[in-house]
C-alpha cells in the first residue's frame, strides 16, 4: 500500500480503530503488564490490537487476548537498529491501516516517533518513570523522544510533574493515567483460606504472629536495610518480617542484609521468600504492608495492591505514595530512609485494635476501587485513543497534575 492508499484509507478506520503498542519486550514488569491489559481492552471495544515488540514469554498473553503480535528488534538501542526500525513500522501500520501509535519506551518510540510523523497518524507516549539524566544532555535529550507524543501519559502525578519540570513539556497534551490494580484478584473476599494456609506453610508462619510483609525485588534502592535497622528499633521479637522478592541472583546484596540482621540482633525474625506467584494471599498474611525504597517511586503498586486487600501500608512520603495512600487513614508515609520513623509507624500499624483495623480496612479496599482499579486505568487509557481518533475532549481527572494527597 502507497502512503498516499493509506492516508486515504485512514478515515475508515476510525470506526473501529487499529492500535498499534510498541515496546522492547514482553517479559515480566509493569509496562508489559500495562500492555497486555490494554491490548485485551481493545479487543473486548471491537478494536483491532497489535503490539509489536522483540519477544518474550508474555506474547502468549497478547495472543490469547485475540490481539497480534508482532516480531520486530524493538530493544536495542543501536542507532542504526532504530533508523531501521523506522521502515519496519511504517510497513507494519500501512499494512495493518494502524490508527494510533502507543510506544511505551524510549528506543521503540523514536522509531515510532518517526514513522508516525511521516505517515501523519496520532502518536502516544506513556512515562513510566524518570528515566535517568546523567551529566551530559545528551541523555535528557535522548529522552525527550518520551514528549513528543501528540498525548504524553505519566502513570501518576509525581511523574507528571517531573516531564512538566524537567522538559517543559505542553500541559494540553499531558494526561494522568494512575497504573491500576485488579480488584478482581486483589480481593480479600477472592482469596480462599486454603491459598492462605498452602503460603503460611510455605513460610512457617505460626497462627498469631505479626507479620510485616515488604515486597520488592532485593536490589539496594528498595531500602531493606532501612527495614531492618527498623526491626531492630521496634525491638519486637514475637514480629516476622517477610521479605518478598528476588536478588535476580545478587547473592552478595542478600549476604550484606543477612550479615546486617544477625549484627543487630534480628537474623531470626527475618524471611528471605524469594518470588511469591500468589501476591493476593501473601498480603492476607501481613499485619501490615511497607515500601520502603530510597529513590521516588513512579507509582508504587504494592502498597496499591495491599490497600486493595485491607492492609495498612507504610511508605516513604516521596515520589507517588502521597498520591496512593491516604495518610492517616489507610497508612502512614514515613521521612525515606528514616529507619526511626519507620519503627513508629510499624508499631502504631501493629498496636491496632480490632475495630480500628477494620475500619482501616474498609477504607482501603474503597480507596483503591474508587480511584486506581485496572478498569479505571483501561477506560483512561482508550478515552485518550478516542481524544485523537474521535476529538472526545479530556477527562477532568486526567488533567491534575499537582502534589499528592495529604
Amino acid at each position: 500500500m502507497s502512503a498516499d492508499s493509506f492516508l486515504h484509507d485512514r478515515g475508515r478506520s476510525f470506526e473501529t480503530p487499529t492500535v498499534l503498542q510498541v515496546l522492547p519486550a514482553l517479559q515480566t514488569g509493569g509496562v508489559e503488564r500495562g500492555t497486555v491489559d490494554v491490548a485485551a481492552a481493545l479487543v473486548q471495544q471491537g478494536w483491532t490490537s497489535i503490539v509489536a515488540s522483540s519477544g518474550g514469554h508474555r506474547v502468549r498473553d497478547i495472543e490469547r487476548a485475540g490481539a497480534l503480535h508482532i516480531t520486530l528488534p524493538l530493544e536495542s538501542k543501536n542507532p542504526v537498529t532504530i533508523a531501521r526500525n523506522v521502515a519496519r513500522l511504517k510497513r507494519v501500520i500501512q499494512e495493518h491501516n494502524v490508527s494510533l501509535v502507543h510506544a511505551r519506551s524510549r528506543a521503540p518510540a523514536w522509531s515510532a516517533w518517526r514513522a508516525t510523523k511521516a505517515l501523519g497518524i496520532p502518536f502516544v507516549t506513556t512515562f513510566h518513570g524518570t528515566y535517568t539524566l546523567g551529566p551530559l544532555e545528551a541523555k535528557k535529550a535522548y529522552n525527550r523522544v518520551m514528549t513528543r507524543g501528540d498525548r504524553v501519559i505519566a502513570i501518576s502525578r509525581f511523574i507528571a510533574s517531573h516531564i512538566r519540570d524537567v522538559y517543559g513539556i505542553d500541559e494540553s497534551i499531558l494526561r494522568v493515567i494512575h497504573r491500576g490494580v485488579d480488584t478482581d484478584v486483589f480481593s480479600p473476599g477472592a482469596v480462599s483460606q486454603e491459598r492462605m494456609i498452602q503460603l503460611a506453610r510455605q513460610w512457617r508462619i505460626e497462627d498469631g504472629v505479626p507479620v510485616i510483609m515488604l515486597p520488592g525485588r532485593l536490589t539496594a534502592w528498595k531500602g531493606h536495610r532501612v527495614m531492618i535497622d527498623a526491626l531492630a528499633l521496634l525491638n519486637r521479637p514475637d514480629v516476622r518480617a517477610i521479605f518478598v522478592g528476588s536478588d535476580q541472583g545478587r547473592t552478595a546484596y542478600t549476604e550484606s542484609l543477612q550479615a546486617r540482621a544477625r549484627r543487630l540482633g534480628v537474623e531470626d525474625q527475618i524471611l528471605f521468600a524469594g518470588d511469591c506467584r500468589d501476591m493476593a494471599a501473601a498480603y492476607m498474611l501481613a499485619d501490615v504492608v511497607a515500601s520502603t525504597s530510597t529513590r521516588p517511586e513512579a507509582f508504587g503498586r504494592v502498597v496499591a495492591e495491599a490497600q486493595a486487600m485491607g492492609r495498612p501500608v507504610i511508605a516513604p512520603d516521596h515520589g507517588a505514595a502521597p498520591e496512593v495512600i491516604k495518610a492517616g487513614a489507610t497508612g502512614w508515609l514515613t521521612p525515606p530512609g528514616d529507619p526511626h520513623a519507620l519503627a513508629e509507624a510499624l508499631r502504631l500499624a501493629l498496636d491496632m485494635d480490632e475495630g480500628t483495623r477494620n475500619a482501616v480496612a474498609r477504607e482501603a479496599v474503597a480507596h483503591i476501587r474508587a480511584n486506581f482499579s485496572r478498569k479505571m486505568m483501561l477506560d483512561n487509557t482508550l478515552h485518550v485513543y478516542r481524544e485523537l481518533l474521535m476529538g472526545m475532549p479530556p477527562l477532568p481527572t486526567a488533567l491534575s497534575f499537582g502534589g499528592g494527597l495529604r
